[in-house]
């Protein structure tokens, strides 16, 4: 079984030198055609000339002119001597009376022929002629009388065609030359085409190329990443449908600059840049963007841009809900802490046998106690900010802070998005206690949760430095952090999970300084209103600012 040519350089050479070769020979064929044909028309022609000027000898004339045969040994022996000298087949002399006075063949000499004369017309008359002497270019020319200027008989000339033949093949060799000579160059030019093809793509094999724009677009639209391709001038040359659904881009957006499809914002500023953008965060409408852009250089030159985009909604979502626990976590390991201690103290005081001590500060712990949770359930209805609400005062007591509950604070048992409410009452707490952690006392931090109609308010203040003025316009940027010390290690992702949480809710987060710093968030409500804690509860309860031993009031 003879072996398949692959090899792309391989194909195309031969299919150019196919191509090459069958046009080189038919049009070595077409011109052997027309020189035959011209060197034909050339020989009628010589045989034209040599009638003619036969036709006009004036024993030629008066032998015709004179009807008899006496002549046509005369006749004869010009003929003859004309066909020696010029190297013409035959020279037939003819009377109207279709009679021969010469011939090659002396026996046909009086003898009448079968045609008609063909020059009586008096025109000369031009053709290849089939007779006894074979194929000849032939040419029959009227002869005049000298006198009365009219046709008295015909010269027919015949020169063979094994002369043309000869002459022809005599031609040839010199145009084959020059056609071999085209076709060595035709084949050359056409070997360094296939190589030039072949550098410039990159060595690949048609096969190979196939399979790579299958799997490139198999690649490109079966992945969860968005990718974008740009040229040097901005235009998108790649996209696929993740792309297109992350970034909104409408149809038929490869092809047109990016700039044209995407709408002013800081996603487009990044991905329009001309550096490196390496995991840059973007927060959109639908969700939180993971950007990166990469320049690519080919040779040297700059060859465009690559972009991929990653969605980080659902990672980010889970990122705060886990945060939000481990904060809740963090605040029941402290009160854990606390009660610990309570429980030290008071086993310390009976084993010194001073029970009335012991008793006195269990009724404080309780009273304590009790009043937090009645604080707490007469202005938050909704049992997880109730528990976060309770860690964090331990916490607070731990760390010398006092944690006030706001008067206004009125929060329903079914708040809107609860996870997102504990993600950011949470990092805004641990935010305002560690702002706090180098200032003197008394250090205090108020908590208020006001929930309306229309929407969802939380703001946590506290005494503490406050922020920087010039600090302001980055501190919501992920990894921006005021913290030093021990605490920097922890800093730029709370205030980040706050302004990303409450962006993805459609609400608005605002920093003041005043005394310290005091964050607002702002929700809008998703559904109706709900019921406020304080008609849920029932009992004594005056609404205003409670004082909690360990650092609640």
């Amino acid at each position: 079984m003879r072996r398949r040519i692959r090899r792309l350089s391989s194909l195309i050479l031969l299919a150019q030198v196919a191509i090459l070769g069958a046009t080189m020979l038919i049009g070595f064929v077409l011109f052997a055609v027309t020189a035959r044909a011209n060197l034909t028309s050339d020989y009628q022609d010589r045989a034209a000339d040599i009638a003619q000027t036969f036709a006009e000898m004036p024993a030629v004339q008066n032998c015709l002119s004179s009807g008899g045969s006496a002549c046509d040994s005369d006749v004869q022996q010009l003929a003859t001597a004309t066909e020696q000298r010029t190297g013409a087949a035959y020279v037939v002399v003819i009377d109207m009376d279709r009679v021969r006075h010469s011939h090659p063949n002396p026996a046909l000499i009086g003898k009448k022929v079968s045609e008609e004369v063909v020059a009586r017309d008096g025109k000369v008359h031009r053709g290849t002629d089939i007779g006894s002497t074979g194929t000849t270019a032939n040419a029959r020319v009227p002869v005049f009388d000298g006198t009365t200027s009219t046709v008295i008989g015909e010269v027919s000339v015949g020169i063979r065609e094994s002369s043309v033949a000869a002459e022809l093949l005599g031609q040839l060799p010199i145009y084959a030359t020059w056609i071999v000579l085209a076709f060595a160059i035709g084949t050359a030019a056409s070997f360094g085409l296939a190589a030039l093809l072949k550098r410039r793509t990159f060595g690949l094999e048609l096969d190979e190329i196939a399979r790579l724009l299958q799997e490139r677009e198999a690649t490109l639209h079966g992945i969860r990443e968005g990718v974008i391709a740009i040229d040097p001038a901005g235009r998108i040359t790649v996209v696929n449908d993740e792309a297109q659904r992350l970034l909104r881009l409408p149809e038929g957006a490869r092809g047109r600059r990016l700039d044209d499809v995407l709408a002013a914002s800081p996603i487009r500023e990044a991905l329009t840049g001309t550096t490196a953008v390496k995991d840059a965060i973007a927060v959109t409408d639908s969700g939180v963007l993971v950007l990166n852009r990469m320049p690519v250089t080919l040779a040297g030159r700059p060859h465009g841009a690559v972009l991929t985009l990653q969605d980080r909604t659902e990672v980010t979502g889970l990122t705060q809900e886990l945060d939000g626990e481990r904060s809740f976590a963090e605040s029941i390991r402290a009160q854990q802490h606390e009660f610990s201690n309570r429980m030290h103290a008071v086993a310390g005081l009976l084993e010194l046998g001073r029970t009335e001590e012991a008793l006195q500060y269990l009724n404080e712990i309780r009273g304590t106690s009790a009043d937090l949770d009645r604080t707490l359930r007469t202005h938050v209805g909704a049992p997880m900010i109730v528990g976060l609400l309770l860690g964090k005062a331990a916490e607070a007591n731990e760390r010398g802070i006092d944690l006030v509950i706001a008067p206004e604070t009125d929060l329903g048992s079914a708040p809107d998005r609860l996870p997102a409410l504990v993600t950011i009452l949470g990092n805004l707490i641990d935010n305002a206690f560690d702002a706090l952690a180098d200032s003197p006392a008394p250090r205090r931090v108020t908590v208020a949760i006001v929930e309306t109609a229309e929407a969802l308010t939380v703001r946590v203040s506290d005494n503490g430095p406050g922020v920087p003025d010039g600090s302001v316009p980055r501190i919501f940027e992920s990894g921006y952090s005021t913290k030093r010390g021990s605490l920097a290690r922890h800093g730029g992702l709370g205030l980040s999970l706050v302004h990303t949480t409450a962006s993805r809710l459609g609400g608005t987060v605002s920093v003041a300084s005043d005394g310290g710093a005091a964050f607002t968030v702002v929700i809008p409500r998703a559904g109706g209103a709900a019921v406020p804690a304080s008609e849920l509860v029932e009992g004594p309860g005056t609404p205003g600012t409670t004082a909690a031993q360990g650092g609640l009031r």
